[in-house]
């Protein structure tokens, strides 16, 4: 009964843009199904390449005045923005349940969460500030920092709603209009905001595009498109910046991870196993977190102590409906994740990884009907096997060993991913020593999976690069022009 919470669906499944809703110009739509029941929660536009200009050229045609408009005035909009989501947060988290296969508790935290990094943005607008610089007498010489123009996002399915939402506060804030187009699999969350926000912003500030690959690739070569914002793999970023590439795009790119856990002989094996389970993610988005630390290394000292502990806090996830609040874990988001999971686990197996629980699908009724995969630990997993240095983005863990500090922070680098990493060791000298070797762009020491406001979060290497969730995200929405003035005398 769970499941059929419909009612909170979007009403409309067009093309936002100019403050008005559109059908796409060819008539495509692109079907969307519940991946717990395979439910039809109906189809939505299919934007074409003229859809996406006709955005573009809105959005660009209100840039201008919104660029003029007050900061004060952008920051009272964008602050608007996040009360509304907070009064919508349970039916937004209910649609992003309903969607992506992931539990409705997460689902609230991503809105609650959405909401602050709006307010953050609008609270850091004006601190966009130009400088004097003292050149010599008679010179007068400043600089400006403006707003970029036009700003695309291409969202990821894994956090549909957080995914459009916090990432409008930094652009829209800045003084730039902006063009989302969420994950195809998972539009229906960033419709239902636009429904929310149609009334706030001035037309054409914030538009929404609903498509596949062609509005992707259309959003990304348009020439009237600044800058580009995207989460997702490291193929689809090398894609975004070979179609930017034509016309120099700015770009943020958050990519994926195959991100490392290391346990030091000194850390308690209850602490570790806490932290193995809650750094996978297995809880918000069953696993499909490119943050996830899903190469877990324990040192030889604690290592047959904490394999069973994670089995035991594993085993007893409640998987279930993403809409039961009851529900841990829910169920991967596609068929396409579905079957990369499975072939992941059968190839762990073939390559000589110990099963140490989990690894089926899950049919019994009510699961029957949808992408449920039971949470699964591999130990005895070397850094050759596939899934230890491939990014599974399903609900698979790797435990491999190491005794020595040199080597094991090689292995840990080893990979072209350098998203985040987790060390675990009460000696903060050995902590310290480790995080400066460590090649990723978030740490946690003692700590994994937490995000804070205003912290930047990016990756290194093949994670892409540019930092988010931080002044630094708003910094990235904007140019600095330099004016130098010579005085007469």
């Amino acid at each position: 009964m769970h499941e059929r919470r419909t009612s909170v669906l979007p009403a409309q499944r067009g093309l936002f843009y100019g403050g008005a809703w559109h059908r796409s110009a060819a008539g495509g739509t692109i079907a969307v199904a519940n991946p717990a029941t395979g439910e039809d929660l109906g189809a939505v536009a299919d934007a074409s390449r003229a859809d996406v200009d006709a955005a573009v050229q809105a959005a660009a045609t209100a840039f201008p005045a919104w660029r003029d408009t007050p900061v004060a005035e952008r920051a009272k909009l964008v602050r608007r923005a996040a009360a509304v989501l907070r009064e919508h947060a349970e039916e937004l988290a209910t649609i992003d349940a309903l969607d992506s296969g992931n539990p409705l508790k997460p689902m609230q935290v991503d809105v609650e969460l959405s909401a602050d990094y709006l307010e953050y943005f609008a609270g850091l607008a004006p601190e966009l500030k130009g400088h004097t610089i003292p050149i010599q007498a008679g010179v007068l010489n400043y600089t400006l920092r403006e707003p970029l123009g036009v700003v695309a996002r291409l969202g990821a399915f894994n956090h549909p709603l957080f995914f459009s939402a916090s990432k409008t506060g930094a652009p829209l804030a800045s003084g730039n209009t902006l063009v989302i187009k969420p994950a195809d699999q998972t539009p229906l969350s960033t419709l239902r905001l636009a429904e929310l926000w149609a009334d706030i912003f001035p037309p054409g500030v914030f538009n929404v595009v609903t498509g596949g690959l062609e509005a992707g690739v259309a959003l990304t070569e348009h020439p009237k498109v600044a800058k580009i914002g995207l989460i997702g793999s490291i193929g689809a970023g090398r894609a975004v910046m070979k179609s930017a590439s034509s016309t120099l795009k700015h770009l943020s790119l958050e990519l994926g991870g195959k991100n490392a856990l290391i346990a030091c002989a000194d850390a308690t094996p209850q602490e570790i196993a806490q932290a193995v389970v809650r750094g996978m993610n297995f809880f918000s988005v069953g696993g499909q977190s490119c943050g996830s630390t899903s190469r877990v290394y324990l040192h030889d000292a604690i290592h047959d102590q904490v394999v069973p502990l994670v089995a035991e806090m594993v085993s007893r996830i409640k998987v279930g409906l993403p809409t039961d609040p009851a529900t841990e874990m829910g169920c991967l988001s596609t068929q396409a994740q579905f079957d990369k999971t499975m072939r992941y686990i059968r190839l762990a197996q073939e390559e000589g990884a110990r099963l140490v629980c989990g690894g089926r699908r899950l049919d019994a009724p009510p699961l029957d009907r949808g992408f449920f995969v039971e949470p699964t630990v591999f130990a005895d997993v070397t850094d050759g096997m596939a899934i230890a240095r491939e990014e599974v983005f399903g609900p698979v863990l790797s435990i491999l060993r190491w005794s020595d500090e040199g080597d094991v922070i090689a292995r840990a680098n080893a990979l072209e991913q350098g998203l985040t990493a987790s060390i675990w060791t009460h000696d903060l000298e050995r902590a310290h020593r480790m995080a400066a070797r460590i090649e990723a762009g978030y740490l946690w020491i003692n700590d994994s999976s937490t995000h804070y406001v205003g912290v930047p979060f990016g990756g290194f290497k093949q994670s892409g690069y540019g930092k988010e969730e931080a002044f630094e995200e708003m910094l990235a929405c904007t140019q600095v022009k330099n004016v130098n003035v010579k005085l007469f005398p």
